[in-house]
């Protein structure tokens, strides 16, 4: 009955019929003559830019870290110069907040460094023997004794030092880094002063220039601030709640757990399988199942909920481009690409399309989806009409005016 009613789910759907090729070019297009070359060309100028910018990581990645913090801290000089304030005691005020701030977690950090590095010798038995069990289950599955030495002797807490130490120590340890990071935090902070003044000269001349610049500025700002805002309620929390369940170095995956905030999708997993380890050496999986339960709620809230809200439209970068910013920053500058994988993503997408009124077209595609969201609610509501409409049809024997037909007689007629 229900199949000859022809109500969802046996009603038989009519396939769409497939799309042709448009008949002429696309609107306002000059030509399509060299574009596959253009675009080849353009994919390797590209790949040559990555490696030159991974061969002077060294001083790259510290620059544009310093870039970023003067950003975040020019409204200080704006606020102080619409008060009256001297230029010179503005330049010289933002350079002080931003060595306050660098100063602060630096020293933080070496507090936390060095607790783990106190408490790790209790520890190393016990790492020893998960080593042991894991090389167990490896020798029953048919592993060479050669594979299984190796591995007993990477269980070894002391050189989870040097996994930190190579990771910090190229980002924030080395002398080169510092200088470069603090001159700069000088030096920019001097010739910010001209940047309003420079943006209104090459305005006339250059008006999307400006448009794309100044966006870009307050996009990373506006990201920055709240992430680091929302990073240090995030680590907060995790610290807490891993003191709480005595897991040790809390402090330091607290930190952890602050820095990783920066990295979208990948950060959250990189903060959490830390603390599991050492929580499991402690308290077994009830501890290990109490952290993921605390981590997932806690960047559930805050980045997913909390986070895109604050933000909005500020950085407009589809899920997919994230994930691939964060892994192709991450091999070009390291660990600090990582963590300013959103901000250097904005800067391109300023320069090659922000700036560019024929390339804005493609903002949609790279995540601002402000207008495919609307359009997305028209269809669907379009689509929900439909639906009633066909279900309407089919409840009334396919007629939409009025009832079904009465059934036919057995002399060929209809019953009244």
């Amino acid at each position: 009955m229900a199949a000859r009613s022809g109500i969802w789910p046996f009603r038989r759907r009519t396939r769409a019929p497939e799309a042709g090729p448009p008949s002429g070019p696309d609107p306002e297009s000059n030509a399509a003559d060299g574009r596959a070359v253009r675009i080849l060309l353009g994919l390797a100028g590209g790949v040559v830019i990555a490696i030159g910018m991974h061969a002077i990581a060294g001083i790259l990645a510290p620059s544009l870290l310093a870039l970023v913090l003067v950003i975040c801290a020019q409204p200080v000089r704006v606020w102080l110069e619409r008060h009256g304030t001297p230029s010179g005691v503005a330049t010289g005020a933002v350079a002080l907040t931003t060595f306050a701030l660098l100063a602060g977690f630096v020293a933080l950090l070496i507090i936390a460094m060095a607790q783990f590095v106190g408490m790790l010798p209790q520890y190393k038995e016990q790492f020893q023997q998960i080593g042991q069990q894991f090389a167990n289950w490896l020798s029953s599955i048919g592993i060479s004794p050669a594979d299984l030495k190796a591995v007993t002797q990477g269980f070894d807490p002391t050189k989870l030092v040097n996994v930190f130490t190579g990771v910090l120590g190229g980002a924030f340890g080395l002398i080169t880094f510092g200088v470069i990071v603090l001159t700069m935090l000088i030096l920019m902070p001097a010739d910010a002063a001209y940047t309003p003044t420079l943006l209104r000269q090459l305005e006339p001349t250059k008006p999307n220039l400006v448009y794309a610049m100044t966006g870009f500025a307050h996009s990373v700002r506006r990201y920055m601030v709240v992430t680091t805002l929302l990073g240090i309620v995030q680590g907060v929390i995790n610290g807490i709640a891993l003191w709480i369940l005595g897991v040790p170095a809390a402090l330091l995956w607290a930190i952890l757990s602050f820095l990783c905030s920066f990295i979208p999708n990948v950060g959250y997993f990189l903060a959490l399988v830390p603390p599991l380890v050492f929580g499991y050496l402690i308290g077994g999986w009830g501890t290990v199942i109490a952290i993921i339960v605390i981590y997932g709620i806690v960047n559930a809230v805050v980045q997913s909920v909390v986070q895109p809200k604050v933000v909005g439209n500020a950085v407009a970068l589809s899920q997919t481009l994230t994930f691939f910013s964060v892994l192709l920053w991450a091999v070009v500058l390291g660990a600090i690409g990582a963590i300013l994988a959103i901000p250097l993503t904005l800067l391109f997408r300023a320069i090659l399309v922000d700036s560019d009124p024929r390339a804005r077209v493609w903002r949609a595609a790279l995540g601002d989806l402000r207008e495919t969201k609307d359009l997305m609610k028209v269809e669907s509501a379009a689509a929900k009409a439909e639906r009633r409409e066909a279900k309407a049809v089919a409840h009334s024997g396919g007629r939409a005016d009025g009832p079904p037909p009465p059934p036919p007689d057995a002399s060929g007629g209809t019953t009244t």
